[in-house]
């Protein structure tokens, strides 16, 4: 990223020699990236970020669909979304569109079944997340989009019915899974930087050829009129290169994050009583853990962690500041008090066997503290 911070700083939608030079790299980075995914080099959008690529899929699309048709539209969705799903989709049930929240099991798992049932002549798009960002339970995308591919190749050959686009938020999949948009039956997938070790504030959209979509910013053609704003170079040269090496390492990182992880949580369980744990650890990613301690309160875990030099999360990062309740848990069934006694703790490529133990060193006394003072 280095260089197209200050040698190699043109733009690289300008025609002359500095702006080429950018564009060179971008194109050679949306290649890299394509390549990767499986997908066309022109279905690579650069955005700001997943929330940016998520709020671009579901409001893009229905722009376009309802652009010269106003037909009622029926999206269907799971109740475990990121809010970058479920926000847009909160404002889209308001002006008309109908929003079906499929219910998930214990452990987060949306069912098959369900999903076929839920399904209308107006249904026009699916979006469930590839790996639940709270509990990292993987859900069987790949399954789905055959299920969705199977009723667009019946509607083909029908009047009146829509045809159904498919977006997975693959933010929380990309260290751990293969993300290959033709295998998992895909038109739109989403994805950020930072997740993958890569720079904050650069985020994809993939975007199947043909499938409508409307760009929300205006002021320029940039991304094929879908993303207007100059580029970010250094971002998109970053993305691409965390790209390239989580996903040559993929298979490394989770054995040796799988064996942190699940020895962590059998520890944990060991010295600790009274704790549930919320993910089911045989059908997720190796990443995450999310434990409820009952009885002593999240937020206050949290920061006596924190005072220890260990960072840890009440829930998804992204809303780790709300005092509400996570829905994600309430949907698989927990109980609102225990809800908010949960620590969701995150393993990456580059954690150790001795910070492990230093968190199960100092993570017990502190439960029997806040437990003490528990009302």
């Amino acid at each position: 990223m280095l260089p197209y911070f200050s040698d190699k700083y043109g733009n690289a939608s300008s025609l002359h020699a500095f702006g080429q030079i950018a564009a060179k790299a971008v194109n050679q980075a949306r290649e890299n990236i394509a390549k990767l995914l499986n997908c066309g080099i022109e279905e690579v959008i650069f955005t700001s970020g997943a929330t940016e690529a998520d709020n671009l899929a579901v409001f893009g699309l229905v722009n376009a669909l309802r652009k010269n048709n106003n037909d009622k539209l029926h999206i269907i969705t799971s109740a475990i979304e990121h809010p970058a799903v479920l926000e847009p989709l909160k404002i889209l049930a308001g002006q008309g569109v109908e929003v079906t929240y499929l219910p998930v099991g214990k452990s987060g798992l949306v069912d098959l079944e369900i999903f076929k049932k839920s399904i209308k002549d107006n249904t026009v798009l699916v979006s469930i997340m590839y790996v639940n960002s709270e509990i990292g339970i993987i859900e069987p995308i790949r399954e789905i989009g055959e299920v969705i591919e199977k009723i667009n190749a019946e509607r083909a050959g029908q009047g009146g019915k829509k045809r159904i686009y498919f977006h997975t938020d693959a933010v929380q999949a990309l260290n751990f899974l293969d993300c290959d948009t033709k295998k998992l039956h895909l038109d739109l997938l989403s994805f950020s930087g930072h997740k993958i070790y890569g720079p904050k504030g650069i985020g994809v959209l993939f975007v199947k050829s043909g499938t409508p979509i409307q760009g929300l910013q205006l002021g320029g053609h940039h991304e094929k009129n879908l993303r207007s704003g100059t580029l970010n170079v250094p971002g998109i040269v970053g993305l691409a290169e965390a790209l390239r090496t989580c996903s040559r390492d993929r298979e490394k990182n989770n054995k040796k994050i799988l064996k942190l992880r699940n020895n962590f949580v059998a520890a944990v369980k060991k010295r600790i009583k009274n704790v549930r744990v919320n993910t089911d650890l045989k059908k997720s990613t190796p990443s995450l853990a999310s434990i409820s301690f009952v009885g002593a309160e999240g937020e206050s875990i949290l920061i006596a962690l924190d005072l220890s030099g260990v960072a840890v999360s009440t829930g998804s990062a992204c809303a780790s500041a709300s005092l509400k309740a996570s829905p994600v848990l309430l949907a698989i069934g927990i109980k609102e008090e225990t809800c908010h006694s949960t620590i969701r703790f995150s393993f990456g490529k580059n954690n150790t066997e001795a910070e492990v133990k230093k968190v199960l060193k100092i993570l017990p006394p502190i439960i029997e503290r806040l437990r003490k003072m528990a009302p």
